[in-house]
């Protein structure tokens, strides 16, 4: 799978929905899951994560692999990748229960890791002028919270077009993928960080609507690396177009709210 320029997916070739497929197929995977992905039943969580998005990359019908593999990969992962469905799986075939670790990475549709709305947060209010505000808390808040938030957000939204680009010299080297997980690596700490930091002051009353703003701002960009994690794993070019559409729409967002923050009267 190539990009465009623009970081766009060019089309890609159709994948198999049908798992019957795989079956019927003499070309394609069989066995259990375990065998499908190449790994012993004791493999850990990362194990099998390494395995699969080696084994997608190479038989992704853009890459000249064939679908029916897709297919069959994405079954096993989807039943491994979590611990509890790993847990009931292995007992079906008789290896016991586990432990295992919790699931590594997200499922599409989950909603990715948004945070938890605040307690009471009331819907936000458009800003009309100025806002006249006052007091020393506000200020705190402002100045402890929104502050280091917004910078954060910033390391994280600025540097994706570079990051993108750089990937879209070739999706299936390696070192490119690598240098991209890098980036969502260091994204999902900052991300993390600003989550604290939302949810170490309350943001007064006077400016709930702004404060309910920037709780939905770092919730975009929370599913936005979700969504980007997922084309790592799998390469679903639909997965890539969902993150970087909700990146942009973050960065608009983190925009307004700059705006907003300017009319904040102290």
């Amino acid at each position: 799978m190539r990009l465009a320029d623009d970081g766009a997916p060019c089309a890609p070739a159709p994948l198999v929905a049908d798992r019957r497929d795989v079956a019927s197929s003499t070309k394609g995977p069989a066995g259990d899951h375990y065998a499908v992905l190449g790994v012993a039943a004791s493999a850990s969580a990362s194990e099998i994560k390494a395995a699969y998005r080696a084994l997608v990359k190479r038989h992704h019908p853009d890459a000249g692999g064939d679908a029916r593999w897709i297919v069959a990969l994405n079954a096993a992962w989807e039943e491994l990748r979590d611990g509890d469905r790993r847990r009931r799986y292995d007992l079906r075939l008789g290896l016991g229960s586990g432990p295992y670790p919790e699931a590594s990475g997200p499922t599409r549709g989950s909603g990715g890791t948004r945070a938890a709305a605040p307690r009471g947060a009331a819907k936000p209010r458009a800003a009309k002028g100025a806002v006249a505000v006052s007091g020393e808390e506000l200020r705190a808040w402002l100045v402890g919270v929104y502050a280091p938030l917004d910078r954060l957000l910033g390391q994280v939204i600025n540097p994706f077009p570079a990051a993108l680009k750089a990937l879209s010299a070739d999706p299936y080297d390696d070192e490119l993928m690598e240098a991209f997980c890098a980036y969502l690596e260091q994204s999902r700490q900052r991300v993390t960080r600003a989550e604290t930091l939302y949810r170490s002051l309350a943001c007064p009353e006077a400016a709930r609507g702004f404060g309910l703003s920037v709780y939905h701002c770092l919730g975009q960009v929370q599913d936005a690396l979700a969504e980007l994690e997922r084309y790592t794993l799998g390469y679903v070019d639909s997965y890539l177009h969902d993150g970087r559409e909700m990146l942009r729409e973050a960065r608009r967002r983190r925009q307004r709210l700059q705006e907003e923050r300017r009319r904040l009267e102290l």
